[in-house]
């Protein structure tokens, strides 16, 4: 049924020979991605702002963060770019009760990196990461990718929830064929 939705392994579950070396190390680094992108780009860090708004998550973030099947909240798409290269992208799902007293501040990001609120917080959790290989037929694959010149064949993203006050929220990082080896 949930066919066009990427399945996402606990990261421990994923063989490793089936991730690309490169990216290996990215996908389970667990300190701030938007700090290692940071120190990796010798041009200009840049976040853009796909969209943002109220809707309903996919089936599996919804499972996947204990939300009743059809509840909304708010979505946030964005492209963690160096210089004019998109290196990854980021989707983030903040359900409404997350967004109360001091974490209602998470609506206002415009393009302020979602990874610099989260880490400068010392309240704040992270689940373990999970991974999927994302492929060409699903939703995630054309958002991620729509705006290469190239399309891949599949790409590697990784997801954890953050609990902010145990308020929680989603984060799935894309990597896309431009992000450079580790650093």
């Amino acid at each position: 049924m949930h066919h066009r939705e990427p399945v996402w392994r606990h990261h421990r579950h994923v063989l490793r020979s089936r991730v690309p070396l490169d990216w290996w190390r990215w996908l389970i680094d667990p300190a701030s991605l938007t700090k290692r992108l940071q120190f990796a780009c010798a041009g200009r860090f840049h976040v853009e702002v796909v969209s943002q708004g109220w809707g309903v998550p996919h089936h599996n973030e919804s499972r996947c963060m204990g939300l009743p099947e059809g509840r909304r909240a708010l979505l946030r798409e964005v492209y963690l770019y160096c210089d004019d290269q998109p290196w990854v992208f980021a989707r983030t799902v903040i359900p409404a009760t997350t967004l109360t007293g001091h974490e209602r501040r998470l609506m206002h990001l415009g393009n302020k990196p979602l990874g610099a609120v989260l880490f400068a917080d010392p309240g704040m959790r992270r689940s373990d990461v999970e991974l999927a290989c994302i492929g060409s037929g699903q939703k995630l694959f054309r958002r991620a990718t729509e705006r290469l010149a190239q399309q891949p064949k599949s790409i590697w993203g990784r997801r954890s929830v953050f609990n902010l006050h145990d308020k929680p929220l989603l984060v799935s990082e894309i990597f896309l064929p431009s992000t450079p080896n580790h650093p």
